[in-house]
């Protein structure tokens, strides 16, 4: 189960990581910083929070499998959901209503704490390796 979701959560960083560092590169090309947050968050909470959690399942074994499964959806919907929020927060390019955009920014920023929440308590229920 761990290894499932390593590599879905590798792959869905990349993914972050390939846009956190498009977006860095267009703002420099256009000497406009105006979106510097977005470019953060995108890099640090997509590409290397997601990362870590991927290579971390890929390290150890967890007893409750479950709780894999919960904290990963949780995280890439609360990448996600944060960092698009943040940006229709900041922009709101689709002139939708200010509550709105707001409350779907912090309901973003809220599965995503859930989800680093569930990773620290993830972390003391991992198995003890063979290795030495």
């Amino acid at each position: 189960m761990e290894k499932t979701w390593s590599i879905r959560l590798i792959r869905f960083a990349a993914l972050f990581g390939l846009f956190g560092t498009y977006l860095g590169s267009h703002m420099a090309g256009q000497m406009d910083y105006s979106l510097r947050p977005i470019h953060a968050h995108v890099l640090l909470v997509g590409w290397l929070s997601v990362f870590a959690w991927g290579i971390f399942y890929q390290v150890f074994t967890v007893k409750h499998k479950w709780m894999v499964t919960l904290q990963s959806i949780s995280a890439m919907i609360g990448a996600l959901g944060l960092t698009l929020g943040m940006w229709m927060y900041n922009i709101n390019p689709f002139n939708l209503n200010e509550t709105l955009v707001m409350v779907f920014f912090i309901v973003g920023g809220t599965i995503l704490l859930f989800a680093f929440f569930m990773f620290l308590v993830i972390t003391f229920f991992t198995e003890k390796s063979n290795k030495a």
